[in-house]
């Protein structure tokens, strides 16, 4: 990978990743398992300056060089008012050990910068589109960029695929901004279904206008779902499936049992996952061979969905 040298904010050398990017002081994310012993390099980049700031990509890179590679953008959970890139760093850091360049991208967020859900759209649209920009630079192939994100991060990671509008006025949309494959953690996909309104920065309703499961069609790409059968928003799943079979496209539904909202953050459920997440991506041919994470003696089993 070859980042333009006036992008870089920092150049990690090669270390497991999870070491580089440990905070003072630790959080939730650094009690959970690593996937991978194998080294990978980090960097991080500006993909974006708003006018609440600058916004940064956080990548991983396997530790050779490489040419057209797949890669993953990854947006956090939080309801569209906090969260950090932080969530998927386990994640990245195992794909990046199978030969994917995974970055796991910053947005607005209403706690931190006062912002509606409509410019989180706009950000993972802006963050998607930065990627196939510097394809080259990054050594990936634009036509094998993946999108993948948990709770409102997932329903982003959907958005980008689906959503028509909410791009930023300064994106150059001659760059599509739709990636090839999704991967979907517990993702919010009919908004329409919450008890709330969603409101955008003019206080209009927006729940069906940011609902990614109103506009599924035969060309949606590939996706893979996640949910725990105790989290209210399986049904969101189960909807999105039922109505990707009826258009044609390709969606895969899988469940834990008895397991709430966000059971994917945490071990043994994260390696089981992301055990899957690799087969998943294995099918598509973006990866090839068995599943490197270290599943515990005892895994939990994930239950594909009766279609």
């Amino acid at each position: 990978m070859r980042l333009i040298p006036s992008l870089i904010l920092v150049l990690c050398s090669t270390m497991p990743a999870a070491a580089q990017s440990a905070p003072q002081k630790p959080d939730r994310w650094d009690k959970q398992p690593d996937l991978t012993a194998t080294e990978t390099r980090t960097e991080e980049v500006v993909y974006k300056t708003t006018p609440q700031g600058e916004l940064s990509l956080h990548l991983w890179s396997p530790a050779e060089d490489g040419e057209n590679r797949p890669c993953v953008v990854f947006f956090f959970g939080g309801g569209w008012r906090g969260g950090t890139y932080r969530q998927f760093a386990r994640q990245s850091d195992y794909l990046a050990s199978r030969g994917i360049v995974a970055i796991s991208a910053d947005y607005r967020v209403s706690g931190t910068h006062g912002t509606t859900p409509e410019f989180c759209v706009q950000d993972a649209k802006s963050a998607m589109r930065w990627v196939r920009a510097h394809a080259s630079d990054l050594g990936i192939d634009p036509d094998k960029v993946i999108s993948g994100g948990g709770s409102a991060g997932g329903h982003l990671a959907a958005a980008v695929a689906l959503l028509p509008g909410f791009d930023d006025p300064s994106d150059d949309l001659s760059i599509s901004a739709k990636p090839n494959a999704m991967l979907l953690f517990n993702p919010a996909l009919n908004l329409g279904l919450i008890d709330r309104d969603i409101l955008d920065a003019d206080g209009k309703r927006i729940n069906e206008a940011i609902s990614p499961t109103q506009y599924l069609a035969k060309d949606t790409p590939p996706s893979i779902l996640f949910f725990g059968t105790a989290d209210a928003l399986a049904e969101h799943g189960t909807e999105y499936v039922k109505k990707a079979k009826e258009v044609g496209a390709k969606a895969d539904l899988w469940l834990a049992e008895d397991q709430p909202h966000g059971f994917f953050n945490d071990a043994p459920w994260l390696e089981v996952a992301t055990n899957r997440m690799d087969r998943f991506l294995v099918s598509l041919g973006y990866l090839k061979g068995e599943p490197t994470v270290r599943l515990p003696e005892s895994a939990p089993e994930l239950q594909r969905a009766v279609d």
